[in-house]
């Protein structure tokens, strides 16, 4: 069954939060990598195996994770996995941001404020990979 599990990808600057949400995320049944920064975890969807990126905004630099965002999708081995953002950039920024008109720029499925429910996560994940858990 292990081999089955769904990997969920998540790239924040804060061990904490990975923490919690890999707590959930587990809880949920998914397995669940992580990297502290962009560049790092660029690399590791490069290696395979992944099914879903989490993705915060702000880590080394203010915008990273829109970046991040479209490396993976302009790059054809990897414009097909799903990504969802969850950042309180529009807290902090005062911007919000949607991918619905934001899209040239914000290449994701879902873009979710922190802190967010766990519920609301996980049925945001289960919906960008299109029901598959």
């Amino acid at each position: 069954m292990a081999d089955e599990k769904k990997t969920v990808l998540i790239i924040d600057d804060d061990p904490d939060l990975i923490a919690a949400t890999q707590a959930v995320l587990e809880g949920a049944g998914y397995a669940v990598a992580s990297s502290l920064d962009g560049t790092a975890g660029v690399e590791r969807v490069r290696q395979g195996g992944i099914d879903c990126v989490l993705l915060d905004v702000m880590m080394v630099r203010d915008t990273e994770g829109f970046r991040v965002a479209q490396d993976l999708k302009g790059d054809p081995a990897t414009a097909g996995i799903p990504i969802v953002m969850l950042t309180s950039v529009g807290q902090k920024t005062g911007f919000e941001f949607s991918p619905e008109t934001d899209e040239d720029y914000l290449p994701v499925e879902a873009f979710l404020e922190k802190p967010v429910d766990p519920d609301r996560l996980l049925e945001v994940i289960e919906e960008a990979m299109g029901g598959q858990q």
